[in-house]
């Protein structure tokens, strides 16, 4: 028998959590299996996961398939009714030895439940899984998971339930057992990052817990944090931001749209000042830092001009790497039942955001040429610098070094060294 196939389709956390099961899964003997964790962000990524569970089958005839992740929660039915598929289990259940213990062959397709998803949001915990990171250069750990905002175009909250911490101290302890293994950087992780800590008690943020790691781990050179809400930005990130060289200069926003009335109907907690007023304050405390930003075009109800405000977001608060989603209903969201804009004007604006964070790219790394920058090799002709910038380099490096390079150029896409 063969060890089992693994397919992740999704955000980072999904990585993650593939990475976990695979550790499950081989702690508990199962071989000879194909697991899709799947996404559930948009309607294209649920067909895509029909697709790619389709592929593997084809590619692994015979082999049991085994359905996760947040499509699997949120439409277990979709894929329990595909003769491709052997077993479909949820979100919480994905992150238990004991599902992994139990899938053994022939029991596998045998009288057990062909559906194990329970409700997501009776979970009130979330495990601090550890895993020995990606490759030998940078580790996720998830700190959080779920969220309890109901932005009215997104499912994920049915996929992974209410928002729930992992304990500062679990996370430091991994942290240092990560550094301890070598690894150079370290990227926090979550659904919802920055509410961090509410369920905890003494409701500590965000930014004390990127403090407490950096006080606790001296010896850990770089430390990340995804994707954040940058109006719960909190003083002690903050204050990380202006003051610890060690927490990266790059952030990623959650910012989704740049008009008012858009993102009042997205139902976001900020405003388009807040967001700018937030990218001046960080560039102000951290001259230099980058951003990147997930924004959607197309959302139910946006004219031109309230398109035109989302891209003049880009320039407005300097954003460098954009992460551009055409606007895709999800059926049981508010958003779904609103007046919705064309598919081609959908696409159409689509491709204009993403020209935008092309040109965006292409400045930011003009600017880059001829500075010396830190750079961790994530292969023997890649690495990324501290603002998360892609580097290709002219001659082999050995995987999970920090070195200095010098920028000698760019190709529009990342820099060479």
């Amino acid at each position: 028998m063969k060890p089992p196939v693994f397919a992740t389709l999704g955000c980072r956390l999904n990585a993650y959590e593939t990475e976990a099961m695979r550790e499950m899964a081989e702690a508990a003997g199962l071989q000879g299996a194909v697991i899709v964790n799947t996404c559930a962000v948009t309607a294209e990524a649920v067909r895509k996961a029909r697709q790619e569970i389709r592929r593997l089958a084809r590619e692994n005839p015979g082999a049991p398939v085994i359905v996760t992740g947040c499509a699997a929660q949120t439409e277990p039915e979709t894929f329990a009714a595909m003769a491709e598929v052997s077993r479909v289990i949820g979100n919480h259940e994905k992150m238990q030895p004991a599902t992994w213990a139990a899938m053994q062959a022939p029991d596998l397709i045998g009288e057990t439940e062909k559906v194990q998803v329970d409700d997501i949001m009776s979970v009130r915990e979330t495990a601090g899984h550890l895993i020995d990171g990606f490759g030998r250069h940078r580790a996720y750990v998830q700190v959080q998971n779920g969220c309890d905002h109901r932005c009215t175009f997104c499912i994920i909250p049915y996929g992974r339930g209410n928002s729930r911490s992992v304990p500062a101290g679990v996370v430091v302890d991994q942290i240092r057992r990560l550094r301890d293994r070598g690894f150079k950087e370290v990227v926090l992780t979550g659904v919802d990052l920055t509410s961090w800590g509410a369920d905890l008690p003494g409701q500590p943020r965000l930014g004390d817990l990127v403090m407490r790691i950096l006080r606790l781990v001296p010896d850990l050179p770089r430390l990340r944090i995804s994707s954040i809400d940058s109006i719960e930005a909190d003083e002690n990130l903050m204050l990380a931001i202006a003051t610890e060289p060690r927490l990266m200069p790059h952030l990623h926003l959650s910012l989704q749209a740049g008009d008012d009335m858009i993102l009042k109907r997205m139902k976001r907690r900020h405003l388009r000042d807040d967001a700018i007023r937030f990218c001046e304050e960080a560039r102000r405390l951290r001259p230099g830092i980058v951003f990147g930003a997930d924004i959607i075009a197309g959302f139910p109800t946006e004219t031109e001009a309230m398109f035109d405000n989302s891209l003049k977001l880009v320039e407005d608060c300097g954003l460098t790497f954009l992460h551009v989603f055409p606007y895709s209903a999800r059926k049981g969201t508010p958003a779904a039942r609103m007046p919705r804009v064309p598919g081609p004007a959908i696409r159409e604006r689509a491709a204009r955001l993403r020209a935008a964070g092309d040109a965006a790219l292409a400045r930011h790394l003009e600017a880059e040429v001829g500075a010396a920058r830190m750079v961790l090799t994530e292969g023997p002709r890649l690495g990324r610098t501290e603002h998360f910038t892609e580097v290709a380099f002219d001659r082999d490096m050995p995987e999970g070094t920090l070195m200095e390079l010098r920028i000698a150029g760019h190709d529009g896409q990342r820099l060479r060294a």
